[in-house]
C-alpha cells in the first residue's frame, strides 16, 4: 500500500497532463475513480497513464449524471478536471458546486494558460505553453530554430506532475484547517518554475538567449551527446574538473589542448575533435571503457532499449503489466511501497476490487431509516426493494456504480 493509502479522488476524464497527475497518485496508493464518457463496447485502452484506475461511465450534460458526481464528491478527498476555464462550471461541477456538497474537498484544476489571464480562453498545446514560458526559445542547437522536448517540460513536468504536487499540499493543509481550496495549476506557470534555475544563472551572467552556447544546453563540448562509429549516441556531462580529467584520460585526448575546460570561446573547436574521438569506437566499446567510472557517461538509449539494460533491470525501473512495458511507480519508500494495482480499464467498466469501495447517499441521509433503506437500493444498482417481481430500473446519467464501488 502506497503513502496515499486511504485517499479518494475522483479524476474527470481528459487527456496528458491529467491521466499522468492521476497516475501518479495512483500509484502511490490514492483511490483514483476516473468519470468518463458512456462508450459501451469500448476496449480497456493500452494507455500507462490511465494504469490502477477505477472508471466509471457519466453522462456529464445529463443533470442525473451530474448529481452522480455530486454524490462522489460527497465521500472524496479530491477531484481534478483539465477542461478549459468555466466548463465544468456550466456543467454544475464548478468548485462553488463541489465544495458545497464536501467543504473539504480540494479541487485540482489543469489548465495550459491558468484559470485567468488574456489568453485563458484559447486553445493551446504543451509546445504553446512552454513557448511562451521562455522554456522551449533557450533548447536547441546553436544557429537551429528551437526543439520541441517532446512534450516532457509542458505537460508532464510543468503539469501532470505540478497538479499532483499541489493536490497533496492542499491535502495535508485540508488535514489541519479542515477546509478545502481550489488548485490552479497551470502549464505556462509550472514550465516557467522548471526555468528557475536558468533565471539564477542569467542573474549571474551565466545564461545568455543565444541557445547551445550555454553550460547545459549543448554549448559545452563536456555536457552533449556524440554520435558513435555505429551511428548510436553516447552522453557526456563531465563538469566538476575531477570528472573532466577523468574523461580527458579516458578518451585518450591531448590534456594541454583539452585544459581550458571553461573557456567558452574554445568550446566549438574543442567539441568538434572529441566528435572525433568519439566516432573512432562504438557505442558499447565506449561503454566498456566509460560506463560506471566517474566520467558522468551514459549510452543513449531508446525507450525500446533501456528496458533491457542491467541497471535498470536490476532495480526494476521498468515493468511488465498485462504485455505493455512501462515504468514502474516512482519515487520509492522504504515503508510503504509504491505498486501497480492494474492496468487501464474499458471506459465506465464496473471493478469489483480496489482499495476500499464506495457506497453513494443523498445528503441528509446518514445514519437515518430512509438513507439505509437508499443505500441498499443502491447497493443492487437498477433494481427497486421488495423482491423479484419489482421490476428493473436504471437512472438516467449513470451506470450502475454504486454496486461495484461499494464502502
Amino acid at each position: 500500500m502506497g503513502p496515499l493509502a486511504g485517499i479518494r479522488i475522483i479524476e474527470l476524464a481528459g487527456i496528458g497532463p491529467g491521466p499522468f497527475c492521476g497516475m501518479m497518485l495512483s500509484d502511490m496508493g490514492a483511490e483514483v475513480i476516473r468519470v468518463e464518457r458512456a462508450a459501451p463496447g469500448r476496449p480497456a485502452p493500452k494507455d500507462v497513464l490511465v494504469r490502477n484506475r477505477r472508471s466509471i461511465a457519466v453522462d456529464l450534460k445529463n443533470p442525473k449524471g451530474v448529481e452522480t458526481v455530486l454524490r462522489l464528491v460527497e465521500g472524496a478527498d479530491g477531484l481534478f478536471e483539465g477542461f478549459r476555464p468555466g466548463v465544468t462550471e456550466r456543467l454544475g461541477l464548478g468548485p462553488d458546486e463541489c465544495l458545497a456538497r464536501n467543504p473539504k474537498l480540494v479541487y485540482g484544476r489543469m489548465t495550459g494558460w491558468g484559470q485567468d489571464g488574456p489568453m485563458a480562453q484559447a486553445a493551446g498545446h504543451d509546445i504553446n505553453y512552454i513557448g511562451l514560458s521562455g522554456a522551449l526559445h533557450a533548447i536547441g542547437r546553436a544557429g537551429e530554430r528551437p526543439v520541441p522536448p517532446l512534450n516532457l517540460v509542458g505537460d508532464f513536468g510543468g503539469g501532470g506532475m505540478l497538479l499532483a504536487f499541489g493536490m497533496v499540499c492542499a491535502l495535508l493543509e485540508a488535514q489541519r484547517s479542515g477546509e478545502g481550496q481550489v488548485v490552479d495549476a497551470a502549464m505556462v506557470d509550472g514550465a516557467a518554475s522548471l526555468m528557475a534555475m536558468f533565471f539564477s544563472f542569467a542573474a549571474q551572467g551565466g545564461f545568455t538567449d543565444q541557445r547551445g552556447t550555454n553550460l547545459l544546453d549543448g554549448g559545452a563540448h563536456f555536457y552533449d551527446t556524440y554520435e558513435t562509429a555505429d551511428g548510436q549516441y553516447v552522453c557526456i556531462g563531465s563538469i566538476e574538473p575531477q570528472f573532466y580529467a577523468l574523461l580527458v584520460e579516458k578518451a585518450g585526448l591531448d590534456a594541454d589542448t583539452f585544459a581550458p575546460q571553461m573557456d567558452a570561446g574554445q568550446w566549438p573547436a574543442l567539441k568538434a575533435k572529441l566528435a572525433e574521438v568519439f566516432r573512432t569506437k562504438t557505442r558499447d566499446e565506449w561503454c566498456s571503457i566509460m560506463e560506471g567510472t566517474d566520467v558522468c557517461f551514459a549510452p543513449v538509449l531508446s525507450i525500446f532499449e533501456a528496458p533491457q539494460h542491467p541497471h535498470n533491470a536490476a532495480r526494476g525501473t521498468f515493468v511488465d503489466v498485462d504485455g505493455i512495458t512501462q515504468p514502474a511507480p516512482a519515487p520509492r519508500f522504504s515503508r510503504t511501497q509504491a505498486e501497480i494495482r492494474g492496468p487501464a480499464p474499458a471506459p465506465g467498466a464496473r471493478l469489483r476490487r480496489g482499495p476500499r469501495g464506495l457506497r453513494l447517499r443523498r445528503r441528509g441521509d446518514r445514519g437515518t431509516h430512509r438513507g439505509r433503506r437508499r443505500e441498499r437500493q443502491l447497493d443492487r444498482p437498477g433494481r427497486r426493494r421488495g423482491g423479484r417481481g419489482s421490476g428493473h430500473r436504471r437512472e438516467e446519467g449513470e451506470t450502475g456504480l454504486a454496486g461495484e464501488l461499494r464502502r
